[in-house]
């Protein structure tokens, strides 16, 4: 048995979607780990359990998706919690009153909210600017610096941020590296093989891929940081339900296969809109005009799912009437299931953002965002031709 474990630990990624960090359920051989539906354990003495005590610590089925998460992170541990911002949440915690973040200026809504309006009436100070280029990162830098927040792409204006070029500016300092690799998954890249100390996912996306679960997961190489986030959930509790781990480990063993299509299928469109004379300016880091497109080319395996647009004119309404005349694409929250999606991140995923910093960034009211799913891709483009007009 432990030969065919160390055989897991070096299969290819495709492979470790399906058997990383997996074993055969001992008591019957079930493939698939079960759903444990409990809260508690029984012991035979205080103390004297099988590994496993309260459900709020540990769970075999939440166990189970921990060691995926790892496997296919290339790290050794892995940690699910309620949703991405309670995972965001865990890493904060990390820090204490007194300490600086540095993050992009182009993120996630639901991140800069937390940041700014939860933890910094903790004492946490925040610089946000553009991280695609890492002089504007080491001007930031201080003494008081202990985390550097990458989201890479970014969320919605696909920025490419240099991970490796990051691990070299902060290397000897006492600082932090967290990726945010949602939009790209693990399939796309690995931030730890780079050199990152955390990476961290929305699993919601596209790990569990069917947009039936909330979930978040944070992979870590390093035992005594892994120590200290295991404390912190354990002692928070935001941690998710056996349900939702078995289905988050179930998206898994399709991520590789899912995501080459949404892959094929965002580099068409992409394409199209690209060459639509409808179309103003098209983001996706797989034009090679397009800003660190080198960078994307070297540290992603392909260039995802996800793309953002604006229309030659448009404004406000115009985006509205778009999003609202798409049939295929369904107009929704969220990103990374097998069904494309749009959105209008100005009054949706980002309205928490205020509108002078969203526009500093380049979100501005006409920008549409799309999370081109894995459907027949000439069905996707003729709904977005009658949308578009």
């Amino acid at each position: 048995m432990a030969k065919k474990k160390h055989m897991k630990d070096k299969l290819h990624f495709n492979s470790a979607t399906i058997h990383g960090g997996q074993t055969p359920e001992k008591a019957y051989g079930a493939v698939m780990p079960p759903i444990y539906q409990t809260s508690t354990y029984a012991q035979t003495t205080p103390g004297g359990h099988q590994g496993f005590e309260y459900s709020r610590t540990h769970n075999p089925t939440r166990k189970a998706l921990e060691k995926s998460f790892a496997s296919i992170e290339a790290g050794k541990y892995g940690f699910a919690f309620g949703s991405g911002l309670a995972a965001m949440d865990a890493i904060l915690k990390l820090l204490k009153p007194g300490d600086e973040i540095i993050s992009t200026d182009d993120l996630y809504g639901g991140s800069y909210r937390l940041f700014t309006k939860i933890f910094k009436d903790f004492g946490l100070g925040f610089h946000f600017v553009p991280m695609n280029n890492t002089e504007h990162i080491s001007a930031a830098i201080n003494d008081k610096t202990k985390l550097i927040w990458v989201e890479t792409p970014t969320n919605p204006m696909m920025n490419i941020i240099d991970i490796k070029a990051i691990v070299e500016l902060i290397r000897g300092k006492d600082i932090l590296i967290a990726v945010d690799n949602t939009f790209a998954s693990s399939y796309i890249q690995q931030p730890l093989t780079m050199g990152a100390d955390i990476v961290m996912h929305s699993a919601t996306k596209y790990l569990a891929g069917h947009s039936d679960v909330v979930l978040g997961a944070l992979v870590v190489k390093e035992l005594k940081l892994a120590e200290r986030i295991g404390f912190i959930q354990n002692a928070s509790g935001a941690i998710c339900g056996p349900m939702d781990s078995y289905l988050t480990l179930r998206g898994i063993k399709t991520l590789h296969v899912r995501m080459q299509r949404h892959c094929e299928n965002a580099a068409i469109i992409a394409n199209f809109l690209n060459e639509n004379s409808r179309i103003q300016k098209v983001y996706w880091p797989g034009f090679e005009f397009h800003p660190n497109h080198n960078v994307a080319k070297s540290q992603m395996k392909d260039f995802g799912g996800m793309l953002s647009f604006i229309t030659k004119g448009a404004d406000y309404e115009s985006a509205i009437k778009i999003v609202e005349r798409l049939k295929l694409f369904t107009l929704a929250e969220s990103l990374g299931g097998v069904e494309s999606l749009a959105g209008h991140p100005a009054s949706m995923t980002h309205a928490s953002i205020p509108k002078e910093q969203r526009e500093k960034s380049g979100l501005v009211d006409a920008l549409i965002r799309l999370s081109v799913g894995i459907e027949d891709v000439r069905d996707l483009i003729a709904d977005l031709k009658q949308a578009i007009g």
